[in-house]
């Protein structure tokens, strides 16, 4: 989506800029700025989250186990233990997209843990 917003304005260098190298190096620049703004706000995120870890008070530094541990209360509810009970009791099924889209996002950590087993990079292994 950003290089379809970047495309026009690296379009303009060429009705300014005549040299082809320095338009070269500008449009790598602008290209690249988004990218590096990512990475900005992801090193400071991290940052908080670091500081969010490390504060005494559990309703600060707790506020993501708690969303995990409900995650998976849940999902172990509505996958397991609802349909034991459904062979005696009419229990109520409750939507798991939701549960499921939190805890994938909390674990979206997975997948790039994958990524860093398969390029030899893990910390354990």
């Amino acid at each position: 989506m950003l290089k379809d917003l970047i495309a026009p304005i690296t379009g303009l260098l060429d009705k300014f800029i005549e040299d082809k190298d320095k338009k070269a190096a500008l449009a790598h620049q602008i290209a690249t700025m988004s990218e590096r703004h990512a990475q900005e706000l992801a090193k400071g995120q991290l940052e908080v989250n670091k500081v969010e870890a490390a504060h005494p008070s559990l309703f600060v530094s707790g506020w993501r186990p708690a969303v995990g541990w409900v995650s998976c209360l849940g999902l172990f509810y509505n996958i397991i233990l609802a349909q034991f009970l459904d062979i005696w009791y009419d229990v109520p099924q409750i939507d798991s997209s939701l549960l499921t889209t939190v805890l994938m996002a909390m674990l979206g950590m997975g997948a790039m843990r994958s990524y860093e087993k398969k390029s030899n990079v893990a910390r354990i292994k």
